[in-house]
């Protein structure tokens, strides 16, 4: 018989199907009624049957599942108030990474795989200056440029402006107002300590879809207590995290368990002031990548920040308690209720406003794929350690991962910017021509001269070639090989 992942105690216990956890699902509730532990058990759910783990730690309280657990006495209150008989607290693998390098593994990506889309939203770019961006990305792309780093994507704006008449015979118009305020952006983004998330070497997804010593999948914890006070850049690396895992992931179909769960925390940021392009994209990755056996759990307040389309995606649901103070409070509980499969024997309504801490109204997939009708239960406890580790354990954890040392040197190889530098200097060196030939445009003999300059600093060098998959990178425009 298959293993249920026990995830709840209400009349009877309650869990996920394995086969089914790839059907995505919702951890929804106000702040304070227990998301994060819900959350917690359920990555340690996946990990005992050998399926990897993503998630984001927030609030940077989830270090702790690294260590054995039964440090807390409302833990040990709620083992015994569940009857839970042999509960064994136990400790699970984790890698930490984090974005700034300090508390875990760095996390980078290329300008070229995070792609004009992304980058668009990520620098509030409008829909003339995301062309403009669009463009320059193809020009590299042609050229066989590559985008690494934010110098490298400077270079080639700062060579699009200069040469915006020859671009436009080919590529388009290029006003040197939207190249400006790119520009300005990437300042700004700079600020923000955005530029440490762009370079090499770029993360390797296969890297998060590893298993521990025993068996168990590794739950990969990003810090993000800092991160999170850029929330576009939050949102923004968490999409090209799962896009990624689009592209790089063969179809499976429906495994009998998962290749790997994703969590994205604080889920309503990802769709916040997003354009419908990039909504449509979040849309088709999210009802797509179930078959590459990737499954989706987004956490946040309210079922209502997510699109329709999102939402009715989700099979597996865990709803905490929502406040009803005020008529659109009222209204948006009613729309949570209105969610769930009915349960003839329970008001949603009402026991959505009255759930206590830990409690919550569970509704799971069955075997044939169905909902079962909403029950109110209790969240198990979870097995890990609920206290932070301290810095010294963290860093101890750190050091002695298999991948440390892989990203903590980063490499700045000759790319965009190293080429037109190079390119500058050599024709600051020629002398002037005494004539200009009619037997071509201006755009051939700029792209011409590109080519040639590209052709000499990537000689027969392996990996400078830009490619793109048989779909394309869904959110990027290039990828690496």
């Amino acid at each position: 018989m298959e293993e249920t992942l026990i995830i709840a105690k209400g009349e009877e216990l309650i869990g996920v199907l394995p086969k089914m956890a790839n059907r995505h699902g919702l951890i929804a509730g106000a702040t304070g009624t227990g998301k994060t532990v819900t959350l917690r058990v359920l990555a340690e759910a996946f990990s005992r049957i050998g399926v990897p783990v993503f998630l984001a730690d927030i609030k940077g309280d989830l270090s702790g599942i690294c260590q054995p657990g039964g440090d807390h006495a409302k833990v040990l209150e709620r083992v015994k108030t569940l009857g839970l008989s042999d509960f064994p607290f136990q400790a699970y693998p984790v890698t930490f990474w984090d974005v700034y390098g300090l508390q875990g593994h760095p996390v980078r990506t290329t300008i070229s795989e995070m792609g004009p889309l992304l980058l668009s939203r990520l620098l509030n770019l409008n829909d003339t200056q995301s062309g403009v961006l669009t463009l320059v990305f193809k020009l590299a792309d042609d050229n066989g440029l590559l985008l690494l780093d934010l110098k490298d994507l400077r270079a080639m704006l700062q060579y699009v402006g200069d040469n915006a008449d020859q671009v436009r015979t080919q590529y388009g118009n290029v006003s040197a107002a939207s190249i400006g305020a790119i520009q300005r952006n990437l300042l700004a983004l700079e600020q923000e300590d955005g530029e440490i998330f762009f370079g090499e070497p770029a993360l390797n997804l296969a890297d998060f879809l590893q298993t521990g010593a025993d068996g168990r999948g590794m739950i990969n914890i990003l810090t993000a207590d800092r991160l999170i006070n850029a929330p576009k850049v939050y949102a923004t690396l968490l999409l090209w995290l799962l896009s990624e895992l689009f592209e790089a992931l063969p179809e499976v179909g429906d495994p009998p368990k998962p290749t790997g769960i994703f969590f994205f925390d604080e889920a309503h940021l990802l769709f916040a002031d997003a354009p419908k392009a990039l909504l449509d994209k979040i849309e088709q990755v999210v009802r797509l990548i179930r078959s590459k056996g990737i499954g989706v759990y987004f956490v946040t307040q309210n079922p209502l920040d997510l699109p329709e389309t999102v939402l009715g995606q989700l099979g597996h649901r865990v709803q905490h308690a929502l406040r009803a103070f005020t008529p659109k409070e009222q209204k948006a509980v009613r729309a949570a209720a209105e969610t769930f499969r009915p349960n003839p024997k329970l008001n949603v309504v009402q026991a959505i406003t009255e759930l206590g801490v830990g409690e919550a109204l569970v509704s799971v997939l069955d075997a044939k794929g169905r909902p079962t009708p909403v029950e109110r239960a209790w969240i198990l406890p979870p097995q890990s350690r609920l206290t932070p580790l301290s810095p010294a354990e963290r860093q101890q954890v750190v050091r002695t991962s298999l991948i440390f040392g892989h990203y903590e040197k980063a490499i700045d190889r000759q790319s965009a910017y190293e080429v037109l530098q190079s390119r500058a200097a050599s024709q600051a060196a020629e002398p002037p021509p005494q004539s200009r030939g009619r037997g071509a445009t201006a755009g051939e003999k700029i792209i011409t001269s590109m080519a040639k300059s590209v052709a000499r600093s990537i000689g027969t060098q392996i990996g400078r070639e830009l490619s793109r998959g048989v779909l394309g990178t869904l959110f990027g425009w290039g990828r690496r090989r």
